[in-house]
This record gives structure tokens, sequence and C-alpha cells, in this order.
């Protein structure tokens, strides 16, 4: 599933990276320590955090994210959002609590590639 079905099933607000919401979502990965998802999130997954500083941007682009889903209505940072921007990260909020955003992710794409059938 593309992250442009994923932004409109689940109403998402897209803050940066509108060129990129034909890329296709693989999976998911929803956490807040940095150093947790550069260990072990996939190419390819949407990485759902609270998490709002510029340094999400560098970990997303590392790890090569589908996208960045920011929870209960957080917006990002002014400069997070100029890196997204220059480095066309997608970044999408969601008015959702974080339990409730991934699993209308999960129904929407399954558990992609590695995980549990």
């Amino acid at each position: 599933m593309n992250l442009e079905a994923i932004v409109q099933a689940l109403h998402l607000k897209v803050r940066s990276g509108q060129e990129k919401l034909a890329v296709e979502v693989r999976g998911g990965y929803v956490g807040d320590l940095l150093s947790d998802v550069m260990a072990n999130s996939r190419e390819g997954d949407l990485w759902i955090t609270r998490q709002v500083h510029q340094n999400i941007v560098a970990v997303a682009s590392l790890r090569d994210l589908a996208g960045i889903v920011l929870v209960r209505g957080s917006e990002p940072a002014e400069d997070t959002l100029e890196k997204a921007i220059k480095e066309k990260i997608p970044i999408l909020v969601s008015d959702l609590a974080t339990f409730e955003t991934a699993g209308m992710v999960y129904r929407l794409i399954g558990p992609g590639e590695g995980g549990p059938a």
C-alpha cells in the first residue's frame, strides 16, 4: 500500500514530503528511542513516534523509511520541518494516540516483511 492511501485512510495531515506520497509502505515501526529505531526499523517502514525534534529526520533518512507519523496531534519543531522539506522526508500528523494509529496502519498494510503472520 502506498503512503498516500494511508494518509487518506487515517486522515493524516501532511507536513512535508508531498512528493513522496506514492512510495510503497512495506511495514511499520513504533518507537521513541532513536537508537532502537536505527537498530531495528527496516527500509520502507512507516515510523510512528511522539518525537518532534530534527534528529527524527536524520534517522528516517539513514534507514530509508517511508515516512514519519507524529501522534496525538504533535507538530514537528520548526527546524525539523525545514530539514524534512529539504531532505524530502514525509512527516505526517495523526490526531490519534500511538496505539490507535499503529493498529490502523497494521490493519491497512499487514505485518510486513519478517513480521508475524
